[in-house]
């Protein structure tokens, strides 16, 4: 595990485990022998080669070719906590309290939601390059191998609860865009409740927790999976799951750090958490409803009732989902949409 203000260790002395520190090496895209690898790393070229099987079976997409060595199909780069917090937006640093990225984890939510609230209006990030158990809503497993996606969650104490809570998805997802926007990705969308779109395939997704108490101080943890470059043999296996899922460098941001996205949505994230905790959904909801992907068209929602079928209408000033159907127009607060083919 990294934090800021954290001390390198020699190679025969790191704690890290030898599937991260190969993961390391690699991350330029270029070609290491085993050799090299054994040796800057302080073992075996044995291990090596036990380390590169284990991290094809985290689905990295990693080549070996007779007297070249080993390489990764795109050059990447490693999470490190102290490059993350030296990116935050100046005006966002005092919110928060910790940066931590790990080599793996069960649900970076998990470890948040263990710890004690954060003092009000600040913040403890936590990212990991692999989740052994990572969650999307309705217990949903998310994919992403490592080095291919960005994993992070945050935790945020309001003061009290807003009284636009059952919202917040929506405004992390507009919050999420903005930083794409900062980026250079255009086109991107956002399907209710928690879904970021390009090209009508899903690009990330949000994951909100909340430990609230009756009256006083409520802490949500705020998930937020990105995939970045996953490579064509996780994309095809996300489709068989019946999601059809894209990723930055396909939507022309290939070469992009990760340390700088993951800032760049952390930054993002707690400008917006401060406005909402001010202002609830009203600062967002005409951006939401610009990119909202499913406006307009016939859709299936399936809730606690069953599933309704109508067009969607957009959100209310609530963030509620309006569907019009044959009995009316219906409000959920929660549940599954797919989108019907005309």
């Amino acid at each position: 595990m990294t934090r800021t203000g954290g001390s390198a260790h020699p190679a025969a002395r790191d704690p890290t485990p030898l599937t991260a520190r190969v993961f390391a090496a690699l991350c330029d895209g270029r070609f290491h022998s085993g050799e090299q690898l054994a040796r800057s790393l302080g073992v075996s070229r044995s291990a090596i080669w036990k380390a590169a099987g284990a991290l094809r079976e985290l689905g990295a997409t990693l080549h070996a070719v007779r007297n070249r060595g080993y390489r990764l199909a795109g050059a990447s780069e490693p999470l490190d906590a102290a490059k993350i917090r030296a990116a935050l937006a100046r005006d966002v640093r005092d919110h928060v309290r910790s940066v931590e990225a790990t080599w793996s984890t069960a649900s970076t939510n998990s470890v948040l939601l263990a710890r004690a609230n954060p003092p009000a209006a600040m913040s403890e990030v936590f990212l990991t390059e692999y989740q052994t158990a990572g969650r999307g809503r309705r217990g949903r497993a998310w994919l992403a191998s490592p080095g291919g996606a960005i994993c992070l969650s945050l935790s945020w104490t309001f003061r009290e609860v807003p009284r636009d809570l059952g919202a917040l998805s929506l405004v992390i997802g507009v919050c999420a865009l903005r930083a794409l926007r900062e980026l250079g990705v255009a086109g991107a969308g956002l399907k209710w409740p928690n879904d970021l779109l390009h090209g009508e395939r899903k690009l990330g997704g949000v994951l909100i927790e909340l430990r609230a108490e009756s009256s006083g101080p409520a802490c949500v943890v705020i998930g937020i999976g990105l995939n970045m470059a996953l490579g064509a043999a996780l994309l095809e296996k996300i489709s068989e799951t019946g999601m059809a899922a894209t990723d930055l460098a396909s939507a022309g941001l290939a070469q992009a750090s990760r340390n700088s996205v993951a800032a760049a949505l952390v930054s993002a994230c707690l400008r917006g958490l401060r406005a909402f905790e001010r202002e609830g959904l009203t600062p967002f909801i005409e951006e939401w409803r610009t990119a909202d992907a499913l406006r307009g068209r016939p859709v299936d929602v399936t809730a606690g009732d069953g599933v309704a079928h109508g067009l969607a209408r957009g959100v209310d000033v609530h963030g509620a989902l309006l569907v019009e159907t044959p009995q009316g127009v219906r409000r959920f607060i929660s549940g599954d949409v797919t989108v019907r083919p005309l």
